[in-house]
Formats: C-alpha cells, sequence, structure tokens
C-alpha cells in the first residue's frame, strides 16, 4: 500500500529557512514522479514542485524558483523540499503526492507558518 507522511513543518520567521520530509512506503520512491504541493486554507492547492522518476530532473513553481530545492534520499525512500528565503506568503499546509500506482496518493500534510 502506497502511504505518504510529510514532516518538519513549523513557525520560521521570514528571511528563514526549513526542510520538510515527506517519508514513502510501498514503493520505491526513486521509480516514481514526486510533487510537492501546498494549501492556503480556503484556496486551491498550488502546485509547487515536481522531482521526476529515475533521471531526478526537478521543477519548480515561479513563486518558489531559486529559493527552493527537492531532493531524495533513496535509502531512505524519503523526498526533502528544502526552503529557503521564506516569505509569509510560503505559509501553507505542504503536501507530497505521487501517481506511483496509477492512483492518487497524497500525504497528511504538514503546516508552514512564516511570521515574525
Amino acid at each position: 500500500e502506497v502511504q505518504l507522511m510529510e514532516s518538519g513543518g513549523g513557525l520560521v520567521q521570514p528571511g528563514g529557512s526549513l526542510t520538510l520530509s515527506c517519508s514513502a512506503s510501498g514503493f520505491t520512491l526513486k521509480d516514481a514522479e514526486m510533487k510537492w504541493f501546498r494549501q492556503v486554507p480556503g484556496k486551491d492547492y498550488e502546485w509547487v514542485s515536481t522531482i521526476t522518476r529515475s533521471d531526478g530532473i526537478t521543477y519548480f513553481a515561479d513563486a518558489v524558483k531559486g529559493r527552493f530545492t527537492v531532493s531524495r534520499d533513496t535509502a531512505k525512500n524519503t523526498l526533502y523540499l528544502q526552503m529557503n528565503s521564506l516569505k509569509s506568503e510560503d505559509s501553507a499546509v505542504y503536501y507530497c503526492f505521487t501517481d506511483a500506482d496509477g492512483r492518487r496518493h497524497w500525504g497528511q500534510g504538514t503546516l508552514v507558518t512564516v511570521s515574525s
């Protein structure tokens, strides 16, 4: 069974950094395309980043390009979202996503609050 579990959210000051983790089970992370999304309450999900399977090419939304990076640890089967130079508008619940088995799977989300 495919399962995703995010962690690492919290309160951070503007300009600070935070690293989110997405622990995956039920499939091999490097064999799947993975995405990060975020959602502000009352608004639609916003795509943040994609990392392609195998070759691990990354893509980012314009709003986070140059500030966020994505990586994966194949030994731990875990995906990471490194967030730098955080802004108040980055505050949201962050989710990892995959359709590794042809079905959509989301984690439970982790809350990031950027505030002084």
